[in-house]
Formats: C-alpha cells, structure tokens, sequence
C-alpha cells in the first residue's frame, strides 16, 4: 500500500482538522496499547479470560456509526482506523513540555488516545495510552479502578522533562462498550486535557527535514503529521492477547517520530517493538549509532509473543539519526507500515 493510500485510508471521512488529528495520531495508537486481558462478569466485575492455539476471538470490521455512543460518552469523535479499530485522540495540547531544554510538540511525544476493537463473540476490547502529569497519575490510577479498566505499564517516554509526565497503558475487554467508555471519560476528566481543538483552525506548515533522506535511510514510507515527520514499522509475526487476535500492527509496533530543530536537524523520539531475543542486538545497535536509551519495559500483560519495547532520544542531522536507526530496526521482525519488507527480515 503507497503512503498516500495508507494516509486516506487512516483519515477517510474525516475533516481537514481531523485528518492531521489521525495521522498525528497514527504512530502511538499503533505502538501504544498494552493489556492483561479481562471480560466484565455477571457482576460488574473484571475476570480473566484465557486463550490457546484454537478458538481465538478475531477482530471484526466496524463503521463509525457503530460507535456513535462510544463517542457520545467519550465526548469527542473518533475514526475508524485498518477496518477494525476505533480509534479517539486526546493528545495533551494543554501542555508546556520541555526535554532537555526542547520545547515538545503535542503530537511528538504526548498523545493520549484509546482504540475500540469488536470482535467475533460481540465483545469490545479496549486499549490505550494516557499521558499524565505526576500530580494526576494517582486520580487517574483510581477512576480507571474504580471502573475495572487495567493499567499494564506505567512508565516514561521522555527524560528530563518539565513538568514531570507518567505514561499509563490501559486495556479491558467487556461486552459493554459504553461502560469502557464511561471509564476512560472518568479518568481523562481527572486530568487538565483540553477540549477538541476547533474547526478550521491552521494546519502546522510541513516538516522542514529531508524526508525523503528519512525514507531512503529506513527503508519506511513516513508521514508529515502535526509538524512532525513519523516512521511506522509493523510485527510480521501475528500477535495475541489471551484469547484475542490484535489487529495488525496493534500495541506491535516500532514508531520512530522526528520533530524539526532547523537546518535540517531533529529530535528523535519513539519507541521499537521486540521479543525478548532481540532486545540485546537492538540496544547494542542503538548505542553503537548513538542513539539514547529513554526506557525498556512492556506495554501489555499477556501478549504472545511476549514484546518489549525499547524509548529512545536522540538530537543531530534527521538523516543521519535514522541512518543510525536502521541496524536497530533490522534486528527485529518488521515490516514497513507502507506494505515493503522493513528494515528486519520476516519471520517464517
């Protein structure tokens, strides 16, 4: 699939506004999403479900109107992203970020959003990243309990930030969306999030980088979102979650975002999907092309393959930086988000 068709694809339907909104969005909701996975009872409450090699659930292809309540109660619209996933942005636009003394654009690093997926059985799953300033970590740690909604990782992406910022990953698998909905609501409320941005406002100008150098260099079709020039590689392998199929490319994926400094220069930041054999040649390849390690943990609880991931940090030429990037990406089992093999080899 070309750049452009993959890019129609995430933002038909869509305004001028919110196409930039879903692109922007593009890299986290794919990369993002964590999860223990869990099926409301007769009760209210959360159990586990458990999954094997036969009888896993599949994902089903939606249209946005079957999301019409969702959206009501999350209050904001959201888009229908690879057929299946459901996906609402609450990127924290409300914030002043600075790492290492670099002002952060909102759709760099500080995307907050949570994806929707049906699936065969008439079930929902939910799953999602929420950015958190540490003073609301702890209320928004309690409205996502208080409505069974897990947290499976929280930890950071950025280092040296002000203020300081926690990234919780949630997930909840229900036959009742809205109740899901209600949750997330309850703890996005419990933060100073700002509302949709309005109809009509500017556009960010393109990203002043050599892109196509970008492109060359990691063998991945980017996109130019929010002022912000993004690199999506998928798992080829199928991932699952207990019981679940993940659809492609979901909470499996290395996104690597680039924010313009001029002159050509760039911020790095994003994170790079593992197994655990691949994580030594992945941190030994970074190091060796100077790129920063930010952190190394998971995003989910019971993904089969088990994934780790890998936030990295690096300022200098955007080039180069993704030159440096390639052997890393090439130690994992990846695709290019735009259909060509990625920098790794596939695995049988």
């Amino acid at each position: 699939m070309t750049v452009d068709r993959e890019r129609d694809a995430l933002t038909r339907g869509t305004t001028p506004r919110r196409q930039l909104m879903a692109a922007a969005a593009l890299a986290p909701v794919l990369a993002g999403a964590g999860a223990g996975i869990a099926r409301a009872d007769s009760t209210g409450g959360m159990a586990a479900e458990s999954g094997g090699g036969s009888g896993l659930l599949q994902p089903m292809p939606t249209v946005e109107s079957d999301w019409s309540d969702v959206a009501t109660t999350l209050g904001r619209s959201g888009g229908i992203r690879r057929k299946s996933l459901y996906h609402t942005d609450f990127t924290r636009r409300d914030l002043d970020v600075f790492s290492y003394g670099i002002k952060i654009k909102p759709y760099f690093a500080l995307g907050t959003h949570v994806a929707f997926v049906r699936y065969s059985d008439g079930s929902t799953m939910l799953m999602g990243d929420i950015v958190v300033t540490e003073k609301e970590l702890q209320r928004v740690s309690d409205a996502l309990c208080a409505h069974g909604i897990h947290q499976t990782a929280i930890h950071k992406h950025l280092l040296h930030q002000t203020p300081d910022l926690w990234w919780t990953h949630v997930h909840a698998h229900s036959h009742d969306p809205i109740t899901l909905a209600r949750g997330v609501r309850a703890a996005i409320d419990c933060t100073t999030t700002s509302p949709p941005p309005p109809e009509g406002e500017p556009e960010e100008p393109p990203v002043d980088l050599d892109t196509d150098g970008i492109d060359a260099a990691l063998g991945s079709p980017g996109i130019d979102a929010g002022g912000i020039y993004k690199n999506v590689f998928l798992r080829a392998e199928t991932i699952t979650h207990g019981g679940l199929v993940m659809p492609p490319g979901l909470g499996a994926t290395t996104a690597l975002n680039f924010q313009p400094l001029g002159g050509g220069k760039a911020v790095l930041n994003g994170d790079i999907a593992m197994i655990g054999s691949e994580v030594q040649n992945v941190l030994v390849a970074l190091r060796k092309g100077g790129i920063g390690l930010v952190t190394l943990h998971n995003h989910g609880l019971m993904d089969e393959p088990r994934l780790f991931f890998f936030h990295v940090w690096a300022v200098g030429d955007a080039v180069q930086l993704a030159k440096a990037l390639k052997p890393a990406v090439a130690a994992t089992n990846s695709v290019a988000i735009g259909g060509q093999q990625g920098a790794g080899k596939p695995q049988a």
